[in-house]
């Protein structure tokens, strides 16, 4: 049988600490809500990963993780680090320091599926370089902005050296997989969706054609 696994996708915990970009505040959950989450995930098969660099992920979900003996991925904006409520290059060294593992999410929350060659270096070899310069190791993993995608960015990504990428398709995902689909995290979870994602890799109820259309937001 073919091993898979669920990913997860976190953006922001608690009460902002900047203005959020137009339907960011959908993805964004309470202390409470992500706590049921590690909660439910402690001892499965399932791969948390948090986009865009927020300074939550220092303040909020690190610590909890440090006490649940887990580990995650994060993919920074390179180009927010430093901004108000982001990331800046001490919280990114904590992580690393931590055992996590840094990747990239592009310089700024832009649709590659539209970038010149110009802008598709600067989201895709720039901003894993600097990231990479900063955390002290090589920066080869990137989270898809906006979770869009086509052949060509796929082909770009190669090309950089990519050795994983992260959808938002939702759905399990083969563990050994270049492409890993992951599932949202959303500001109305409750335990029936968590239920549902972790027993079938997918949320219940009508979230599916909801949520998880490519490159839908």
């Amino acid at each position: 049988m073919e091993a898979v696994t669920v990913n997860l996708a976190v953006h922001g915990i608690g009460r902002p600490a900047r203005q959020l970009d137009p339907g960011e505040d959908e993805r964004w959950v309470t202390v409470e809500q992500f706590e049921r989450v590690l909660d439910a995930v402690e001892g499965e098969d399932v791969q948390l990963t948090f986009d865009d660099g927020n300074e939550s992920d220092v303040e909020i979900v690190l610590p909890r993780l440090v006490d649940r003996g887990l580990t995650a991925e994060f993919f920074p904006l390179a180009g927010r680090l430093g901004q108000r409520g982001y990331l800046d290059r001490a919280g990114l060294c904590e992580l690393v320091r931590a055992g996590m593992e840094i990747g990239s999410h592009g310089w700024e929350p832009r649709d590659w599926r539209r970038l010149d060659d110009r802008h598709a270096r600067r989201e895709l070899s720039d901003a894993p370089k600097l990231l990479g310069d900063l955390c002290g190791r090589p920066v080869e993993r990137y989270s898809l902005p906006f979770g869009a995608y086509d052949r060509r960015v796929l082909a770009r990504l190669k090309q950089a050296g990519a050795t994983r990428v992260y959808t938002s398709d939702g759905g399990a995902a083969r563990r050994d997989g270049w492409l890993q689909a992951r599932t949202e995290l959303r500001h109305d979870l409750d335990d029936d969706w968590l239920h549902g994602v972790l027993t079938t890799g997918r949320p219940r109820g009508n979230w599916v054609g909801r949520l998880f259309r490519r490159g839908e937001r």
